[in-house]
């Protein structure tokens, strides 16, 4: 038995190989090197979004003419950020006004951008399709991988 024990186990791990889905996207803010309009790929690595129908996102925050790109998973700003504009399909459009944002809060220290209204214009670009913003993995087990490790358990049972 121990003889025909790795081509059972090999039989049983192809077994719970699933399909998964993975979206890959950059993350970084435009004061990194490389991050910035000329988008450089070669300094920054992928970063795996947690979420099954994650998107990757691009804020482009602009003040007086500067601009400051982030980028990073939808998934990892829902959590920072009440700006997130409701349509997250591609393309890019206005962050969402918070009205709520700051009210009860009576604060003297005037550098905090507690209201979030510090910038000029914040856009959000959404992507998913697009292979040079990001591209998934897909992970699926194979029919004929499974037939065919099973024929040769078979065999070597005989």
């Amino acid at each position: 038995m121990t003889k025909y024990m790795p081509y059972i186990l090999s039989l049983v791990l192809i077994g719970f190989v699933a399909k998964t889905n993975a979206i890959w996207c950059y993350q970084c803010v435009s004061t990194q090197p490389g991050c910035g309009t000329p988008f450089n790929w070669l300094f920054h690595w992928t970063k795996v979004c947690p979420e099954d129908d994650d998107v990757c996102v691009k804020i482009l925050e602009e003040k007086d003419g500067e601009t400051i790109i982030t980028r990073d998973c939808l998934s990892s700003m829902q959590g920072l950020r009440t700006d997130i504009p409701a349509d997250h399909y591609e393309g890019c459009r206005p962050a969402a006004v918070d009205v709520k944002l700051a009210n009860y809060v009576n604060n003297t220290v005037k550098e905090l951008d507690i209201y979030r209204n510090y910038y000029d214009n914040v856009t959000w670009c959404f992507c998913f399709l697009d292979h040079r913003c990001n591209s998934g993995i897909t992970i699926q087990y194979s029919t004929s991988v499974l037939l065919l490790s099973a024929l040769l358990a078979v065999y070597q049972l005989l």
